[in-house]
Formats: structure tokens, sequence, C-alpha cells
């Protein structure tokens, strides 16, 4: 296969995870087509009506395609009344998380225009990266003996795991200050004041600073950095932590910018990236063409820079950024959906982002 076709695996998933899929798949077409690249896609089964079906989170072919593909567009995971045995929910982007050691979670928070904001704020363009396979989700899996008194999760940080993430954080900086004119600064945000591993992960963060004197670095305890994204959220630029603080952490920073349904994100290792909105499944909403597909949209522009990178191929790097210079041209001046002060459908949405995609061929 040429550098001009890739494959891209389709996890649609539950609720509005096909909606918001389908939605990304018209743009990113739209945009490869506009390129001269074609994206070649196959669809397989996942999530919690596939485990209601089938007893599996995943189709076992899916698993595998994943990792052959060059890059793969997930939607939404998971429905609240559909849980496994332990009380938690049916989760595959996790199983792949873990089968594939995908171990960073890259979340841009961008605050785009025609986008409104809480705060007084004028420019927020953050990147907060989640560790994924270990901390206080290490010990998922661990057995636990039955009991009604206690219950306990184990959080674990390895020097490998927290080397690695630190490393594609300073990456990340001074990757983004060469193409974005970013600061190039990175924040540890942890709780090294009481936990002794989050101690190991500052000195293992510090270890990696002092690698790249050309990136500035911070370390701030996560309850202080937690209210700084509301009160000063300007001030970041990179911003790295553990897995679950950076769960919670990157959404904090998506409400500031707008909320879920305006942040990308992509999982990845050094050689595979699973890209998907940070929503959940909003199966209240699923079907009725009110979901937002900018957060799918995006971070479909997220996967073609993957395959610019990882496959040397500067047209789908060119598709990117149309892709975002469209969407903010269209939020700029609607329409929009209601999750972000419009009255605008998915397809309506959609359908604008692919016409300012075409406007700009036309006009280029």
């Amino acid at each position: 296969m040429d550098k001009s076709q890739f494959n891209v695996v389709l996890l649609p998933g539950d609720g509005i995870g096909p909606d918001v899929v389908n939605a990304a798949v018209k743009v990113m077409d739209a945009a490869a087509a506009d390129q001269g690249i074609t994206l070649n896609y196959q669809t397989f089964d996942a999530g919690a009506a596939y485990y209601q079906r089938t007893g599996k989170s995943i189709d076992d072919a899916g698993v595998e395609a994943v990792g052959e593909s060059d890059a793969v567009l997930l939607g939404a995971m998971g429905l609240p009344s559909v849980r496994k045995a332990d009380g938690t929910e049916i989760a595959p982007q996790i199983d792949l998380r873990e089968h594939y050691d995908l171990y960073a979670s890259l979340r841009p928070c961008l605050l785009l225009p025609g986008v409104k904001t809480r705060l007084d704020v004028k420019h927020i363009n953050m990147l907060v990266i989640r560790e994924l396979t270990e901390g206080l989700f290490a010990g998922r899996h661990d057995p636990i003996p039955e009991s009604d008194e206690s219950c306990s999760d184990r959080l674990t940080i390895t020097r490998a795991g927290a080397e690695r993430l630190c490393v594609i954080a300073f990456e990340q900086a001074r990757l983004r200050k060469a193409k974005q004119g970013t600061p190039g600064h990175v924040t540890l945000l942890d709780k090294a004041n009481v936990l002794r591993s989050n101690a190991f992960l500052r000195k293992l963060f510090d270890e990696v600073a002092a690698r790249y004197p050309d990136i500035g670095s911070d370390r701030q305890y996560i309850d202080a950095g937690s209210m700084m994204f509301i009160t000063d959220p300007e001030r970041y630029d990179v911003v790295v932590t553990e897995n679950v603080f950076g769960d919670i952490t990157s959404e904090i920073a998506a409400g500031v910018v707008g909320g879920l349904g305006v942040a990308p994100s992509g999982d990845v290792n050094d050689k595979l990236g699973i890209f998907q909105p940070s929503h959940g499944s909003a199966p209240d909403i699923a079907g009725k063409g009110l979901a937002n597909p900018v957060a799918t949209i995006l971070s479909g522009a997220m996967l073609l820079d993957w395959i610019a990178e990882k496959q040397n191929a500067p047209a789908a790097a060119k598709a990117a950024a149309a892709i975002r210079a469209a969407t903010g041209k269209v939020l700029a001046s609607g329409p929009k959906t209601r999750d972000i002060g419009g009255t605008a459908s998915t397809d309506e949405v959609t359908d604008a982002i692919v016409s300012a995609l075409n406007n700009a061929t036309v006009t280029a």
C-alpha cells in the first residue's frame, strides 16, 4: 500500500458513538479527498451492547485489526445499565489500552472561536497527558476477597511507566513550542506530600526534566493544580499526571473550554494510536441528532496528524489542519449544537464543516 492510502479501524460503540463516528468519517473523507489520500475503513463491534449479545466486550477480530491498523477511531463505550459481576461498566477502550500497552492519553483543551467559557479568559491552549496503564488502575484485575466491610484498589508507579510518560510530556511540549508557539513548559500534578508512590513519580519527573533544558518544568500538588485549572488556566501548557488524577483534571480542563463535546483525545504508545472524544455514550440522546460531533471530528484530525507523523505523510497533516480550520470557522459563526449554545443537529454541524472544507478548497 502506498503513502496515499491508510487503514483505519472504526469502533463506533454504544449510545451516541455511532452518531459521532459517522459524522467524523464524513469530515475526514472530505479533507482526505482534498489532499489526494484515501482512508480505508474496517468497522468492528465493541461495547456494552455487544457484551449483552456475546458476553465479550469487543470482537476478537477487532482486537487483532486494531494492532494491524494505521490508526483507530473510537466513538463511545459503555452503558450505565450494563455492568459486569463486580459492578463496573463494560470498558473495551480500557481493555485495548492494556492489551496494546497504550500508556498515555493526549487530551488537548483549546478554547475555540465561538465557544463560550464561564471564565474571564481569552486564550486557553493546554494539553493534559494522562498515564493509562498503572497508577490507581494498576490493580484493576487484582483478586479481592469477598467482604461487606472493606474494599481496596492498588496505586502503583513504576520507573519504566513514569519515565516514558514524562518523556512523552516533554516531547509534546517541545513539539507544541515548535509548531504552535506555545511556551514549552510541563507541569506535573501529584500528591507527593502524602503518597509515597507520587513522591517517587516526582523524583522520576525531575530526572527526565533535566534531559530537556530547553523546556521549562514545574510540580504542583493535585488539589492546588485543580483549583488553578479554574482560576488561572492560561498558565498551563502541557500537564502530566497519574491515571485517575488525569482522568479528573482533563475533564475539568474540558469544562473550562466549553465541555466534553469539544474535547478530543488520543490513547497512544510509540506505534499505535486510538483516537476518541472525551465524552461518554450519552444513551439518552442517541439517534436523536442532538450529539455534538466536534470532539470526534477533532479526534479525527488528531488521527490524521498521527498518520502524518508515523507514516511520513505530509498530506495527512494538511488534511488535519484543514479540519481544524473548518471546524473553527463553523463554531465561530454557527451552526452549533445545543450543548455549546446553539440549536443545530449533529448532521447540520457536520454538513457545515464539510461545506467549509469544500469552500476552502475552491477558494485556495
